[in-house]
């Protein structure tokens, strides 16, 4: 099976971490729209949808893994279940991302098992500590937010900004990816702060031209 380039390290993937949105897709398909960011240099890619069935997101993430799985890493947030599934249908998904009211993050890396990626959010010096203190390798990386307040994700805690995302992440071991209404403007600051890379949702879903999006972020990243 045809995989993306593993030489790459996770930090490099991390750097433009593209988080779905289908309703901000639309009416492009979600994996037009992944195809699009990833040929503008999104390095990782999460399958989300809190509002479709099981079944609806699994044919979400086959899509999106039929489309770029071989190119970059594809995960999908929270649903374990349908990870197995998708993996099970020969699709190339590379992991799971997980909050901290999911399955506790031991349980999925004993389920997953070594070779996948599991992401784990957390928002307070306590959640990262928690996070260290479990067995090596059990995460691969930390989803730190939210930055700033955002509407695709009513749930979020408080906004950390910058400084409070830099303040959390220095006191992290593992690579840590900023998350939470991220636009251009923030993606140099967060690098500066000491970001492994940072998600977006609305900057590249809701852009009338993904790719060009995706391009302007990742140049920010790099610049």
């Amino acid at each position: 099976m045809k995989r993306w380039n593993e030489a790459v390290t996770l930090r490099d993937q991390l750097s433009l971490y593209l988080v779905t949105d289908t309703g901000l897709c639309q009416p492009t398909p979600v994996a037009d729209v992944v195809a699009a960011a990833v040929a503008g240099s999104a390095t990782m890619v999460q399958v989300r949808d809190k509002n479709a069935s099981t079944r609806g997101l699994l044919q979400l993430l086959l899509a999106v893994a039929e489309s770029v799985g071989s190119i970059v890493p594809v995960l999908v947030d929270d649903r374990v279940d349908v990870f197995l599934a998708a993996r099970a249908r020969g699709a190339q998904v590379a992991g799971v991302h997980v909050g901290q009211s999911d399955l506790p993050v031991h349980l999925v890396r004993s389920i997953v098992g070594p070779g996948a990626i599991v992401g784990l959010s957390a928002a307070t010096g306590s959640e990262i500590g928690t996070a260290h203190n479990l067995p090596a390798s059990t995460v691969d990386y930390l989803g730190i937010g939210a930055i700033h307040a955002t509407a695709t994700k009513a749930d979020h805690p408080d906004p950390l900004g910058t400084e409070g995302f830099g303040a959390l992440a220095s006191g992290s071991s593992l690579p840590c990816v900023a998350i939470g209404g991220i636009g251009v403007s923030d993606v140099r600051p967060l690098r500066d702060a000491g970001a492994a890379g940072v998600a977006v949702v609305s900057a590249v879903c809701a852009s009338t031209d993904p790719e060009a999006a995706a391009r302007e972020l990742a140049g920010q990243w790099r610049s």
